[in-house]
């Protein structure tokens, strides 16, 4: 079993940066391409269980967001966040890292080297 997973997106230099980061650490990586494979309900409620951040922030503020008439209330809320990222899979912020049952989005890069070690 590996000793981390990582949510990754492969066009993602903060993504990359993170997988980077776990090799050096000498981590035994998972990699998770959840654009190709997206998380279900369960997965994305397993994951916000173990986030260390808000829920909410694990959902991009990007110009997608904008696009789809989201705002910060339509994402406030656990079932939010699910209902909005099984829906629209690419507004998940990247890269998240989990280990064991704790989580983080490894924003900014400078979170990860600690969440490794």
């Amino acid at each position: 079993m590996a000793d981390v997973t990582i949510l990754h997106n492969p066009r993602c230099s903060t993504s990359r940066h993170a997988l980077a980061e776990a090799e050096r650490a000498g981590s035994e990586v998972e990699i998770h391409d959840y654009l190709k494979r997206p998380l279900d309900e369960a997965e994305l409620r397993d994951l916000l269980a173990k986030l260390e951040d808000a829920p909410t922030d694990l959902v991009r503020r990007d110009a997608a967001f904008k696009e789809l008439g989201l705002t910060d209330s339509d994402v406030r809320s656990v079932d939010q966040v699910v209902a909005v990222l099984t829906e629209h899979p690419r507004l998940m912020q990247r890269p998240v890292l989990v280990r064991g049952d704790r989580a983080i989005i490894g924003r900014p890069k400078d979170r990860v080297p600690e969440f490794l070690a």
